[in-house]
């Protein structure tokens, strides 16, 4: 199965997903966040530089419990400035 190239904005979300994770993690290493969310460490660093941009919601969600985000919080902050580069 061929998946479609992703679009502009599709590579915007995910790079506002990484920088909300990275800013998240704070002063904690990748290495403490994969071993608390169970998602392997290079998993999360290509997440972060927006080379994974849209990862499975079962990731984002590990993650998310791991950093004390809710998913409604990663939709937000995910979606506002979408909304904003389509305006």
């Amino acid at each position: 199965m061929v998946r479609p190239p992703l679009t502009h904005l599709e590579h915007a979300r995910g790079e506002r997903l990484g920088m909300l994770l990275r800013e998240a993690r704070g002063t904690r290493s990748m290495a403490e966040i994969a071993a608390v969310s169970g998602v392997p460490a290079e998993t999360l660093r290509k997440i972060e530089t927006g080379r994974i941009a849209t990862p499975a919601f079962f990731t984002v969600a590990a993650l998310a419990a791991a950093l004390g985000l809710s998913l409604e919080e990663i939709v937000r902050a995910c979606s506002e400035s979408a909304e904003a580069l389509s305006a």
